[in-house]
Formats: structure tokens, sequence, C-alpha cells
């Protein structure tokens, strides 16, 4: 009853999406099976219980992030019956959420990308931008969906920067190097103005699909999946994965931490941190392989 109560109040209150009414549906009744079976009541539910149905979801193997997210729909449920007086004290209250593991971002090591930047024919004007895209992507580190807003305007060639339009309406500016430089003159001067003629619309979006217009962050992702099918790589690839190669490849180098956070547009820089998880991953292999006494 006490639940119905409560996705109502989300429903009609709180203008809760139906999936949002359906993870706090859920949440309440696997919490609700526990007090039955431990013989317990919503206004008998204490501090103790409550450990001992998190230890219940960390032995079914639920992620932190899992029991995170249960913890939270429980306070806001339990928030709930006391404002309805329904019980004194929200025993959730004292309950931490359990920090999410952050999963260590998937890279390409820098000899699995040199294949990469080898299968575009550059003769050709799909070729031209594919090859484009790829140094785009991979020599500033911006986002796929940055990557499609980009226009011609916002090029500097003579400082080989970048405006880039990042979330929230931030911009930044960033460098590119050589072979981005001489990838994106060569689309520019030639392959784009060709796919433009196919179309009977002029745009200042730098790239363009087959028929001459605006290409969307799924051609993207299309594009980059047929260029790893004409390699030998078996790895998966995501404009992502070119992002986190991008600030993986800095650090390992030497990079500051600041400096990728700038680079990547990130507003804390705790969101770049992920990357030196990598970096030290990568160092250790470095002197466990190098070093004389390292391993017997």
């Amino acid at each position: 009853m006490y639940t119905s109560l409560f996705l109502e109040y989300l429903q009609i209150e709180k203008n809760a999406s139906p999936l949002t009414v359906e993870h706090y549906k859920l949440d309440i009744e696997e919490f609700s099976h526990f007090m039955e079976a431990e013989h317990l009541t919503v206004d008998q539910c204490e501090y103790s219980d409550i450990r001992i149905f998190l230890s219940r979801m960390y032995e079914k193997g639920l992620s932190r992030r899992s029991v995170s997210r249960k913890v939270s729909s429980l306070r806001s449920f339990y928030r709930f019956l006391e404002r309805e007086e329904i019980v004194k004290q929200n025993p959730f209250l004292n309950v931490s959420l359990p920090k999410a593991e952050k999963p260590i971002p998937e890279f390409f090591y820098e000899e699995e990308l040199q294949e990469l930047f080898t299968v575009s024919d550059v003769n050709d004007p799909l070729g031209q931008r594919n090859q484009a895209i790829l140094e785009l992507l991979y020599g500033t580190g911006i986002r796929v969906s940055e990557c499609t807003q980009v226009e011609l305007s916002d090029f500097d060639f003579s400082l080989s920067t970048l405006l880039v339009h990042g979330k929230g309406n931030k911009e930044r500016y960033v460098p590119f190097g050589d072979m981005a430089y001489q990838a994106l003159k060569r689309y520019i001067e030639d392959g784009r103005s060709k796919l433009l003629q196919k179309s009977n619309k002029d745009t200042t979006q730098l790239f363009l699909n087959a028929k001459g217009g605006p290409l969307t962050a799924r051609g993207v992702r299309l594009i980059l999946n047929k260029m790893v099918e004409k390699t030998a790589l078996t790895s998966d690839i995501h404009p992502h994965k070119l992002r986190h190669s991008f600030a993986t490849h800095l650090l390992n180098a030497g990079a500051d931490l600041r400096s990728v956070q700038e680079l990547l547009g990130h507003d804390q820089l705790s969101s770049t941190q992920i990357y030196t998880h990598v970096s030290k991953d990568r160092l250790r292999h470095v002197y466990m392989n190098s070093h004389p006494r390292a391993n017997k």
C-alpha cells in the first residue's frame, strides 16, 4: 500500500518519468521482500537491518553503482513515509552511498592506431573525409558531438587551433598537429568541395555525408566501424575510445594533468584523473619489464 502511495507521489508531485518510477518500484519491492523474510515492517527497520540488506546485495554480485542507486531510492521512499508520518525516522539517513567504481577507460595502444591511419583512400573524397575525422578526433580529443558541430570558421590554420563548442555552451581552444593539419587541409580544399556539389544546399559544417549533407554523430560511428573492419584489429572502436587514447597517450608521454583537463574540456580535475590509473598501469608494466631486479 505504501509503495503505491509513493509511486503516485512520484508521478503527480515529482513528475517523474515512467522509467524512473519503474526503477523505484523494483528497488522498493526488493527491499520489501527482504523485510518480509526478516519479519520486519517499514516502521521497525533500523540501521543494522539495512547493513544486512546491503551485504545481501553485494553477495548477489551487484555493483556498487547498483547498490548506490537502491540506497538512494529507499532513502527517498522513507523520506516520503516520514513526511506522511508513517514512520518516525528515516533509517537510510545515516547510510552512506557506496562510491561507484569508475571503469578504467578503454584505449588504443599507439601501435594499434597506426594501422587505422593507413586504411583510407586519400585520393577519394570520402576517404579524405574519413582520414580527417580520424586525425581530428585523435589529434584533439574532442567528443563526437563536438566533432559534428565543427564549422569551417572554427579553424585558425595559421595557429593550428580549433574553437570547440563543448557541453553547456562552453567554448575552448584546442591545438592540433601536422598530421591533422594536412588531412584537414586536403579534405577542405578537395574532398569537401566535391561532396558539397552533391547537395543543393550550402552548409558551413565541416564534415559532410555522401550526399553532401551534414554528417551526424551516428554517421561518424559507422565510418569508424567500417575503418576498423579494414584492419586486423579485433577490438571495437567508438569516438570516445579515441578520446581516451588521446588523454592516455599524452599522460604517458609526460603531459601534466591540468593541461589534459583543459584540452578535454573537463570542469572537474577528478574527471581527468581516471586516466592516471591507465598511466600508472603503463608505468608499472614498463618498470616490471625493464628493471633488472623487478623480476627473478
